[in-house]
């Protein structure tokens, strides 16, 4: 019985209105955990299915070599943001699907700070990526690079044999491996910077 125009809940309308709460509560807290999860989560599926061109990461060549050959293509872009110029020694590389090949990318800072970068890469046509592994690459580590400096950084890697038993992908003859370089702005903040000299104090004269 209510007096005064109060109404008092029952037990149970306040179990339900706790338990409504709690599967609230749950329920953004599991958005807000896969909003985080989201982009590793990504990133794994792209490696494992070579979605978009992702490459794949191998500790060791390839036990079986082919006769059938693939030529594979290289190239590399700049941000504005990064003063490097970055160009392969060779724009394209011809082997044999299963060999082991290497290519060197020649970055020169053209800037007058020490800077340190880092890259995005892919493969194309994508449905190639998840057959190119890298067993070396500058792309799993940053870059310093020191004004007016020049750096050689090489990528090691191979075509899965597979490659030529996969029905999209056996009748391709060139591969494109890109880069991509952007300046790493979160490890340019931890580097220690250099601590301005004290001026020199002007000699006394005797009085």
């Amino acid at each position: 019985m209510s007096t005064g125009g109060e109404t008092r809940g029952t037990p149970e309308s306040g179990r339900r209105r706790g338990a409504t709460a709690l599967v609230l509560t749950v329920l953004v807290a599991g958005m807000v955990g896969l909003s985080f999860a989201a982009v590793p989560l990504y990133d794994m599926f792209c490696r494992v299915t070579g979605y978009g061109g992702t490459t794949q990461r191998a500790d060791a060549g390839s036990d079986t070599v082919l006769d059938q050959e693939i030529t594979v293509r290289f190239d590399a872009t700049v941000s504005r943001d990064l003063p490097w110029a970055v160009t392969p020694q060779q724009t394209t590389l011809t082997l044999k699907i299963g060999e082991t090949g290497q290519m060197i990318y020649v970055a020169r800072n053209l800037g007058h700070e020490n800077t340190i970068g880092t890259s995005t890469f892919n493969v194309s046509p994508p449905s190639a990526g998840i057959y190119f592994n890298k067993i070396e690459c500058f792309c799993f580590t940053e870059q310093p690079l020191a004004a007016d400096a020049t750096s050689d950084m090489p990528v090691v890697f191979f075509v899965d044999p597979e490659f030529a038993r996969d029905k999209d992908t056996r009748t391709i003859r060139e591969i494109t491996l890109s880069y991509a370089f952007f300046p790493d702005r979160d490890a340019m903040k931890d580097e220690p910077k250099p601590v301005a000299a004290a001026p020199k104090s002007a000699d006394r004269q005797p009085l």
